[in-house]
């Protein structure tokens, strides 16, 4: 197994990294080990352990419960997975999630692809695996766990945050990963519209009007009162808090939700697509 590349220009990341490369180091001395010896102690390369040390390579979880067992730290070394959970995911992720959880309104177009927190994990596999250049096999799996990691504030027991989904029917029909993958995206969509503090909507291609051409956006509005907007292009994410730009984002979700089909309708949607995959 190979660690995750820690990000060189994310300063946020790059602390807690050299802090735990720094404990890694100091434990390894302690016991009298080299690297080599270290590594082959508890399964992986020299080189990975060399890199691990020096800040370069983020350690998986399993690193760190091996290392704790080997050189008898007691838990220590283990209780340094919650310091690293976090920046093992790329910046702009950790952001928005963190944005996500300070909302208390949710609300996201999209026209292109299944909403991130609404993908499965082979969904969301299926669309990092088309990203062109392609991800290597580990930034593969890091773009597919952080996400997999947002979704938790989407279940059916919460009251807060409140989610208005609005997704273009072609998403529904576009199938991403193969049919046996977007059938169980389409059954999860299905699963989620039931939840009490989710709206979901689809907006059909059979409109005449459709104020959502211009691309996927989400709003999200905090618990100070404010509202942010966030939009993706490609290899490009940029978050909005100019209030005139916002309003604008705003007045066009307002637009698109009225073009749409209501939740009821959207359901019977989703299900009369899921018939036909």
């Amino acid at each position: 197994m190979s660690g995750w590349e820690a990000g060189l220009d994310d300063e946020e990341a790059g602390a807690v990294m050299r802090t735990v490369a720094r404990q890694l180091k100091l434990w390894r001395e302690a016991a009298g080990l080299t690297q080599a010896e270290f590594g082959a102690a508890i399964g992986y390369g020299e080189e990975l352990v060399s890199s691990v040390e020096r800040g370069r390579r983020i350690p998986r979880p399993e690193y760190l419960d091996a290392a704790d067992e080997v050189l008898g730290a007691g838990g220590k070394i283990a209780a340094l997975k919650q310091d690293v959970a976090e920046v093992r995911y790329p910046k702009k992720v950790r952001d928005l999630k963190k944005l996500e959880a300070e909302a208390t309104e949710l609300c996201a177009y999209n026209n292109s692809v299944i909403h991130g927190l609404l993908q499965t994990e082979d969904y969301a596999r299926a669309v990092f695996s088309a990203r062109r250049p392609p991800f290597s096999a580990d930034e593969l799996e890091q773009q597919v766990a952080a996400r997999v990691a947002r979704q938790v504030i989407v279940n059916d027991t919460a009251a807060r945050p409140v989610f208005s989904f609005v997704q273009c029917e072609s998403t529904l029909r576009r199938l991403i990963g193969g049919k046996m993958v977007m059938r169980g995206q389409l059954k999860r969509l299905l699963e989620v519209a039931e939840f009490r503090n989710v709206d979901l909507q689809v907006l059909p291609l059979n409109r005449e009007e459709n104020s959502g051409l211009d691309g996927p956006f989400r709003l999200l509005r905090l618990k100070d009162g404010a509202t942010v907007g966030h939009v993706e292009v490609v290899h490009v994410s940029r978050m909005i808090a100019d209030p005139k730009e916002v309003q604008l984002l705003d007045i066009q979700y307002g637009i698109i939700r009225a073009q749409a089909l209501s939740p009821r309708e959207s359901k019977a949607l989703i299900e009369k697509v899921l018939g036909e995959t």
